[in-house]
């Protein structure tokens, strides 16, 4: 079974913003055994969605809209959906009720007309209520296929997908099962790495597909499985791994399945009950950026210092000025020193500290553009290593952030 994601929205083709919502239903509905054919992004304009919605039907069994479904003028989606199905809006009770409850509850006003205008849905459309705001969801069956429209504010579409999608397609429709296992290695590159594993890679079988996900730094492969007996691909994936682990036992990090490298090293200090600090100067709180982006980081982060100017790193982590003067403000010298400061201003158990040159200008420092030190501290020691990043800024600064959760990692694993 296959669908199609159609975004709607100019500001999405001028670049005005990422379309996010795509990666994320995608992502749900892999989960459960269905396979995305196409994801298209067209204009609030009529005949660009009629053309789209039959192109998806031609295509596709489910076919999600996201965007459109707002209050103004432009917002055409709900209405050209009606014209779609020859059918006419029809004012939806339980929306209204939810949309006056919404006004009263959190802005403490009664909504306008144009706002209860969003309780008019297609008469043929079931209604997938919205907790979160005005425009509900809607959920139309044409046959044997099924066009769902949502909302295209982020956290409201993520909801009704989470809590009322896919629960109602699992309901409706049966689906294989989809099994991904990704393995997260670093320090090889993709082609080195694929020159290593080609006699395991050769010899999957053929239901068993291998994916390389390079990135800077690190590359992910993913190993996937689809298929009706849930017990068969669990058994052949973990089979697989366990032939795959030891020929790449020196650059496995670890498994990333829906995480990122810093959640898992969340889920383990959690695990562990040990605490992490940083202090960033190249890095500019990147680091701290991507581990608050977890849910649930503060058990284990306890906070950050961005020490990006010479003095901060003086008047604030305490360095010694002769240390400064003496190597460098880019040195391993200085990069430990902060490691070793922040760890002890935190009371933690690890630290991550960064140092380096991302470029353009040299900056306070003689080191070469592209050179980064980064440190990491423990109650008992702290060490150093000197990279090479290139030259270009932000290559730089994202390189430098990879390669410090995969420090913090393996000195994690030691424990």
């Amino acid at each position: 079974m296959q669908a199609e994601i159609i975004t709607i929205g100019d500001e999405i083709l001028i670049g005005q913003i990422i379309d996010t919502n795509s990666a994320f239903i995608a992502k749900e509905l892999n989960k459960i055994g269905v396979s995305v054919y196409q994801i298209t992004s067209v204009q609030d304009d009529r005949e660009h969605i009629l053309k789209a919605l039959k192109e998806a039907e031609d295509n596709a069994d489910i076919i999600i809209l996201t965007g459109g479904l707002g209050p103004t003028k432009d917002d055409i989606t709900k209405k050209t959906i009606a014209d779609y199905f020859n059918d006419d809006l029809v004012r939806n009770q339980a929306v209204t009720n939810n949309i006056i409850s919404l006004w009263k509850n959190y802005i403490n006003q009664t909504p306008t007309q144009v706002n209860l205008d969003q309780a008019l849905i297609p008469s043929s459309a079931e209604v997938l209520m919205n907790k979160f705001g005005s425009a509900p969801g809607m959920w139309i069956r044409k046959e044997n296929k099924v066009f769902i429209s949502l909302p295209g504010v982020p956290f409201e579409m993520k909801s009704l997908i989470e809590n009322e999608v896919i629960p109602k397609l699992q309901s409706t429709f049966k689906f294989p099962f989809i099994l991904h296992k990704t393995v997260l290695t670093y320090g090889l590159g993709e082609s080195s790495l694929a020159a290593r594993i080609e006699a395991w890679e050769d010899a999957l079988p053929k239901f068993v597909k291998l994916a390389y996900l390079p990135s800077l730094g690190r590359v992910r492969l993913r190993l996937s499985a689809k298929g009706l007996d849930k017990n068969e691909i669990e058994s052949e994936i973990d089979k697989q791994i366990k032939l795959l682990l030891p020929q790449i036992k020196d650059i496995f990090v670890g498994f990333e399945e829906d995480d990122s490298l810093e959640a898992v090293i969340g889920k383990q200090l959690t695990v562990l009950g040990r605490t992490l600090a940083t202090a960033e100067s190249c890095t500019g709180g990147k680091i701290a950026e991507s581990i608050t982006a977890i849910a649930g980081a503060s058990n284990y982060f306890k906070g950050s210092v961005v020490s990006y100017a010479t003095e901060t790193k003086i008047n604030v982590l305490k360095i010694s000025a002769d240390l400064i003067n003496k190597y460098s403000v880019v040195s391993s010298q200085v990069a430990e020193a902060m490691a070793a400061s922040v760890l002890k201003l935190f009371d933690t158990d690890f630290a991550i500290a960064t140092t380096g040159n991302a470029g353009p200008t040299k900056g306070d420092g003689d080191a070469e553009v592209g050179t980064v030190f980064i440190a990491i501290a423990t109650k008992t020691a702290v060490y150093s290593e000197k990279f090479n990043l290139g030259n270009h800024r932000t290559k730089v600064i994202q390189k430098a952030v990879n390669k410090s959760f995969e420090m913090l990692q393996k000195e994690i694993l030691k424990k």
